[in-house]
């Protein structure tokens, strides 16, 4: 049975209100079937934030943007960054700061932190939760470094690096979920999904 029956969405459409090829390739794998829109939602950085206040707060808010333009739909807002010693670091502004960024990473441990808000667009019900992942690099030479950044895949990633590619091959550790360093925690998202459906449902 295909998994958006399963769960009984009715009549509603799952809508992922995110560009980022990694959580539509999660979302395939586990059978979700859904559209992407995106929600061209500012992501720029406030360095006061607290880490888990700020992808809950842009997931949110990418949600929100999006069930303006959609009905009867179950819409799925997303947000990860990487967190270096209290400091938060998003997507890189330019090659030489993806390059800054690895650097700080190298021989040290730092979290990954993803927000998503699931928000019904008929009802404006909404569920947001977040999950932490410890993740270790060993130590990285400046060449490392270099062939990493000039295959050209780091601008989009937080941290700038993606686990699911050859930055695999930084990582000597991880602590907690592995789908969350790609950008996307599948098991809290279900298991929040299962409880978010049956109450969005609208009263008679």
């Amino acid at each position: 049975m295909e998994l958006n029956s399963l769960l009984n969405f009715g009549d509603r459409k799952l809508v992922l209100a995110s560009t980022s090829p990694r959580r539509a390739d999660l979302m395939e794998l586990v059978g979700f079937t859904f559209e992407v829109i995106a929600s061209n939602v500012n992501e720029d950085l406030e360095e006061f934030m607290i880490p888990e206040n700020h992808v809950l707060e842009l997931s949110q808010k990418k949600a929100a943007k999006v069930a303006e333009t959609v009905s009867d739909s179950v819409i799925v807002g997303a947000d990860t960054i990487v967190v270096l010693d209290n400091k938060i670091l998003g997507k890189p502004r330019n090659i030489t700061h993806a390059e800054s960024m690895l650097a700080s990473l190298s021989g040290k441990t730092h979290t990954v932190i993803t927000g998503f808000t699931i928000l019904d667009s008929t009802t404006g019900y909404k569920m947001s939760e977040y999950e932490r992942t410890h993740v270790t690099f060993r130590t990285l030479s400046a060449q490392e470094i270099a062939r990493y950044v000039d295959m050209g895949s780091v601008l989009d990633k937080a941290g700038s690096y993606g686990i699911q590619d050859h930055g695999a091959l930084f990582v000597t550790r991880v602590d907690g979920c592995f789908y969350n360093v790609m950008g996307f925690p599948l098991a809290r998202f279900y298991a929040t999904l299962r409880s978010f459906l049956p109450k969005s449902q609208p009263t008679e």
